[in-house]
């Protein structure tokens, strides 16, 4: 197998995994979230207040972070734009290296 097509095949092999384990966390988060419910709700646990919309709340916006993160920022910052951002570093990085070499030529005539 050619490094690219490693490359490639591992890319996609970690991006199936981030999705299993996003729908792990929901299915995770809905479960837990109707066990909270019937624990406060009718097995009285903690009845003095009704805790369990807050901790759901906090549950939901860690999911919604999750899913940014899978959906959209590993999307728009995925492979592609990591191998742009690297040429972009290298070409300035050259450059950079030119001029200096072109001042020290200049400044050091032989």
């Amino acid at each position: 197998m050619k490094r690219e097509e490693y490359e490639e095949y591992e890319h996609a092999r970690k991006r199936v995994k981030q999705k299993k384990r996003l729908f792990y966390h929901t299915i995770l988060f809905l479960l837990a979230s109707l066990l909270m419910f019937v624990a406060n709700s009718y097995l009285n646990v903690g009845a003095t207040t009704k805790w369990y919309p807050w901790a759901i709340a906090v549950w939901l916006f860690i999911l919604i972070l999750h899913f940014v993160k899978v959906y959209i920022t590993d999307q728009f910052m995925g492979k592609e734009w990591e191998r742009e951002e690297i040429n972009k570093l290298v070409k300035k990085q050259e450059e950079k290296k030119n001029q200096l070499e072109n001042e020290i030529g200049n400044n050091n005539p032989v």
